[in-house]
Parts: C-alpha cells; structure tokens; sequence
C-alpha cells in the first residue's frame, strides 16, 4: 500500500513541473480572434525630418567621382542633380515624383528614362541602394551615403544686399535693380538679382560654413547696360565653397582666397 503511494506522489510531482503544450508553442490566433499587430507608427517617413538636401559623391568608373544631390519635398516631389566631376561640368537634371516603400523605410525616384532609384532613409542620411534594393557593401560602402545638409538662420531667410563683385565695390544705376541675394531654408532655394536680371535655383550647405550652388542656376533675359557685372555675380556663384558672416555682413569665397561676392544684410531686397 505504502509502494502504491509513493508511486503516485511522484506522478503527480512530474506532472506539475513538466511544462504544458499550451506553453512550449504559440499557436496563431484562431479566425476573430485579436491578432498581434507590428507597431509601424514609429518608422523614417513618421518619425524623422527627412525633408530637404542630401549631398554625396559616389563611385564613378570613368571620371573622379559622380557629385550627386538630391533634394525630397514633402510634397512628394524630388529633384537629383548629377555632375561627373573630372569629365563634365554640365549637370544632369531629374524632377519628379517619389514614393515611399510600405514599411516607411526607404525612398523611389521615377526617373525620366523610366528607370527608378531607392535610397534607404536613415537619419539625416539616404543610403544609395543597389538594384536589388540592398545596401551596398565593401570597401566602398561610406562612399554610397548622401548626407543631410544642414542649415544657419544667420544667413537664410535674410535680404542680402550687394556690395562687392570680385573686390570691386558695387553701386547700383540711378533708378536701377539693387542687387542682392536670398536663400531659402524651406526649399533650399536661392533667388535673387545679379544687378539686371532675377536668377534663382538650389543650394547646399554643409557643415564647416561649406556652400554650393546649383549649376544650372536660371535666369530671366532681360538686355543689361553693364553685361560684365551680371557674369561676375553669376560666374562667383559657380565658383564659390564657402562663406563667412560677420556683423551683419555675408562673404561668398572659394578656398582662402579672397572674397567674390559681399554683402549686407538689409530688411528688403531690391
């Protein structure tokens, strides 16, 4: 009787301690029943501020490097300026429509020749994707990354007032355009008047006080009394890198040279 027991103790021993198959395995909910539901609130379309400029330079087989910026609105729309630096000074312009992937993570441009580009959208970074839509990878990795430029309130979304083309001082004609300059944050877009016609297209700027601007910059065509003036202006807008501002004055520069453009903040352009 004893041995009978002590038999069954350790049945019902082994049974409370052995785990359930209700608790070694999760079986999908049955139909009504509440499914679990990934949390997608929090991805790189919601939760970064991925509108803006984003400037690299990638790998290029027959030249230095291909410069490459391209610009995402919130609207929808992109622009992607290529040049091939050391083959080309001429830039390769796209515009148009992009849209985002289902998991808010990445980015396609409709190109014009029908063919599409994706970058995976990091923080304040795109990441060029090859044409399996992977990451590229190697040694050149770094060099597929387009980053984010930044922005300074000192000198956009202000009048900037002309004062000084390559070191020649700037007074304009009695009853004539006053030239100037004005970068705007929202579309990093600069417009303004190069002392006859109003000119306008993108720009970037990078950390160090680095700044570029288009190279297909437009231009209205009016006739102008004083040609040379207008090339000077748009010719120091190609050439300049960088800037420097200081009490209410802007420089556009190239390398430590000497100033090509200078201006002073003014409350109105014109």
């Amino acid at each position: 009787m004893m041995r009978t027991l002590l038999f069954a103790a350790v049945l019902l021993l082994a049974a409370c301690g052995s785990p359930t198959p209700d608790t070694q395995e999760t079986s999908p909910p049955a139909a009504g029943g509440n499914a679990v539901v990934a949390d997608t609130a929090h991805n790189s379309r919601n939760a970064l501020d991925w509108p803006g400029t984003y400037t690299g330079t990638l790998p290029c087989a027959d030249c230095e490097g291909i410069r490459t910026t391209v610009t995402l609105r919130d609207d929808g729309t992109f622009e992607r300026e290529l040049v091939y630096v050391g083959k080309s000074d001429s830039p390769f312009l796209e515009t148009g429509q992009f849209s985002w992937n289902a998991a808010g993570s990445a980015v396609t441009l409709a190109l014009d020749d029908g063919t599409a580009q994706t970058y995976q959208v990091g923080e304040n970074q795109l990441f060029h994707l090859d044409q399996a839509g992977k990451r590229i990878s190697g040694d050149l990795a770094a060099q597929y990354v387009l980053r984010q430029s930044v922005h300074d309130p000192r000198i956009e979304d202000r009048n900037w007032r002309l004062v000084e083309v390559m070191g020649q001082p700037f007074e304009p004609p009695v009853g004539g355009p006053k030239a100037f300059i004005l970068l705007e944050s929202s579309q990093s877009r600069a417009s303004g008047n190069n002392s006859c016609n109003n000119f306008f297209g993108g720009y970037v700027i990078e950390a160090g006080q680095r700044i570029r601007f288009a190279a297909n910059m437009g231009a209205t065509m009016m006739a102008c009394p004083d040609i040379a003036t207008e090339a000077s202006f748009m010719e120091a807008l190609r050439k300049a890198d960088n800037y420097a501002v200081k009490d209410n004055q802007l420089s556009l520069n190239r390398a430590r040279m000497a100033p090509l453009l200078r201006f002073e903040l003014t409350a109105e352009p014109g």
